[in-house]
């Protein structure tokens, strides 16, 4: 469902991808983990077509990035930590007006809205304007717009962060849930407690570069239970 092969971009102060390759099957969540600054932001966004590669390709749900870029988008659903939504609208009005970009109007639109709404248990958040949200409601309505289109896959970076206990532990339980209906989940974060929750596979990103990839069962055994010791002892190694 997403494929990469020697992705990399370079700025004027160097590479901060470098030779990425690395496969997320269907149905799978698979967890980018790397301290800030190690790459997983631009990875992510040269995936969504946000940022264009200097060297390498990469495929999602089949479509090269760099040259089917819309039809990419068309099968992507994206979450940033700290994503914002407009504050004078109500849930639903939110959901509505980026719903046109993905042509739900009418009854699509009141499908769509439906289905997300029993996904995130959101029915008290639709009808509340944004600024009389909660934070974790604020997240309900960020993850709904990104998966309005029923995406077959999602990319998520750092999206628990600034987030409470329990606006935290609904994105976790959502994560899970999405990929029991057969959907790609794409996981970036430093947190490794996360991953050790929802990820089927890891790979560790360091100074842009994969030094490890591999189930997360191995990935614990490598660390005798912990993420986080697999995690020093591969970026030691590397």
């Amino acid at each position: 469902m997403v494929r990469a092969e020697g992705l990399s971009k370079r700025y004027r102060h160097g590479w901060a991808v470098e030779g990425l390759t690395l496969r997320v099957e269907p149905g799978e969540v698979y967890a980018l983990l790397g301290p800030n600054g190690a790459g997983k932001t631009t990875t992510l966004r040269m995936l969504s077509t946000l940022v264009r590669p200097s060297a390498g390709r990469a495929q999602v749900a089949g479509f090269d990035v760099v040259r089917e870029p819309m039809e990419v988008r068309r099968n992507l659903g994206l979450v940033n930590g700290g994503m914002r939504v407009y504050e004078r609208l109500t849930g639903k009005e939110v959901l509505e007006f980026f719903a046109g970009f993905y042509g739900l109007k009418g009854r699509a639109f009141r499908e769509a809205l439906d289905w997300v709404a029993a996904l995130l248990g959101m029915e008290e958040t639709l009808e509340r304007r944004v600024m009389e949200m909660s934070t974790g409601m604020r997240q309900k309505v960020v993850i709904a717009r990104a998966i309005l289109h029923r995406p077959k896959v999602l990319l998520l970076d750092e999206a628990t962060a600034g987030l409470d206990v329990f606006a935290r532990r609904a994105l976790l339980d959502f994560v899970k849930a999405y990929r029991g209906l057969g959907h790609t989940v794409i996981y970036s974060t430093h947190v490794m407690g996360e991953a050790e929750e929802v990820a089927d596979r890891v790979g560790f990103l360091h100074r842009g570069r994969l030094v490890y990839e591999g189930s997360r069962d191995e990935a614990l055994a490598l660390g005798e239970g912990s993420l986080e010791r697999a995690f020093v002892r591969e970026v030691g190694r590397a």
